[in-house]
């Protein structure tokens, strides 16, 4: 699978705009929340939407691009990061500089909407936690590639299975 640039930022801006009056979505939570919405899609699809690698890593999840495709944003300005007091911690968080244009279809959409409306009211904390239970991010070592393969080893609490595909 190759990466998918374009549809990795449109997800990121996505996210960004529909979550834009939530103060927990930090760093943290947008990862998190990128890694639910490619492993529940392929959860439907059978395929990654953005095509991203994701990592095990002490913290949690770490998608492979994120730093670079955010860098380039902030570079393009279409981005800004501030870090900001989240309670007792500082958060990294992301601003739209524009308000983006919605390019995904209806199934996409189904899926995107669905993770992000399960996931917006968790901090880092609680998602992380939420996260760490999953079944593919079980399966993997440390500093291994999470295989999305065993999003079909779900259990009611993290699966979208549900949710009836249309014609793609």
């Amino acid at each position: 699978m190759n990466f998918d640039e374009d549809t990795y930022i449109q997800l990121i801006k996505y996210i960004l705009a529909k979550c834009y009056n939530k103060p927990n979505l930090g760093k943290t939570v947008l990862c998190n929340m990128m890694y639910f919405i490619d492993f529940n899609y392929y959860e439907i699809y059978g395929t990654l939407l953005t095509k991203e690698t994701y990592i095990k890593s002490k913290k949690g999840i770490k998608p492979k691009h994120f730093r670079e495709v955010t860098q380039n944003l902030i570079e393009k300005k279409q981005l800004f990061l501030r870090r900001e007091p989240y309670y007792n911690r500082v958060i990294h968080r992301y601003y739209l500089t524009i308000i983006p244009q919605v390019k995904f279809g209806e199934n996409e959409l189904k899926i995107i909407n669905l993770s992000i409306n399960r996931l917006m009211n968790h901090n880092a904390t609680s998602i992380s936690k939420y996260a760490q239970k999953d079944p593919p991010f079980n399966m993997a070592s440390l500093g291994e590639k999470i295989d999305c393969q065993h999003v079909f080893s779900r259990n009611k609490h993290y699966s979208v299975k549900k949710i009836k595909p249309q014609n793609k």
